[in-house]
């Protein structure tokens, strides 16, 4: 799952990218990070939560 995620991203990042660069809209991405910061820590946090303990595994 983790291939797919970086897949997926890399395919979005570049997919905002490229509409940038061609005028199809604009983005302020100072201004976006201002507002939209709090949300990395709610989305670390949530994938912490998800993420399994590997606390009761024997090897």
């Amino acid at each position: 799952m983790k291939g797919n995620f970086a897949a997926i991203a890399l395919v979005v990042i570049g997919a905002v990218a490229l509409g940038v660069n061609l005028d199809w809209f604009e983005l302020d991405l100072v201004a976006l990070i201002k507002k939209w910061w709090p949300l990395v820590l709610i989305a670390l946090g949530v994938a912490l939560f998800a993420t399994p303990d590997d606390t009761g595994k024997k090897a």
